[in-house]
């Protein structure tokens, strides 16, 4: 298990802030890709449960920091070993993953393909969360709201698809 507390200089506080930029930099993306989101999701029919528009981006924006920083906190553990490579390989495909379901659902306007990428988005999420928590306990605790976010999105998509089909 790595050690959380470490010495903190200019090149870990470099690698961290690279590390927060990289999950916001896939969600920026993909926002920019579905600039029509707001008008989309406000003409669905919603299920019970189902929050406002805007509560959405911010709630993403603190998942990217979240799992920035523990992927941050697995890289430092070093990347040459091949358990975290393993896992910072699983961290990647989850952010393509949640790069990519935004599109299928509001772009696409595919609720029930984007139900799909997001059983696969959490499934991947859930396998890192577990490697990230073998390695370092801190980073796979900040993994789990999104983790347990990325559930919640799954029974919205799931009731949305079922509502609005």
């Amino acid at each position: 298990m790595g050690n959380t507390f470490r010495v903190i200089n200019a090149k870990n506080i470099f690698r961290l802030v690279i590390a927060v930029l990289i999950p916001l930099a896939v969600g920026g993306l993909a926002a920019f890709f579905t600039q029509n989101s707001r008008e989309f999701y406000s003409a669905l029919q919603k299920p019970p449960l189902a929050p406002p528009g805007y509560i959405f981006p911010i709630i993403w924006t603190i998942l990217y920091i979240l799992i920035g920083i523990a992927s941050y906190l697995i890289f430092r553990n070093g990347y040459s070993k091949p358990h975290v490579r393993d896992a910072l390989n699983y961290y990647g495909i989850s952010l393509l993953l949640s790069f990519v379901w935004p599109i299928v659902f509001f772009r696409f306007n595919l609720p029930f393909a984007a139900f799909w990428v997001l059983l696969l988005l959490w499934l991947i999420t859930g396998i890192a969360t577990a490697k990230f928590y073998r390695i370092d306990h801190t980073a796979g605790f900040l993994m789990l709201p999104y983790w347990l976010w990325i559930t919640f999105a799954g029974y919205l998509n799931l009731a949305f698809w079922l509502l609005n089909r």
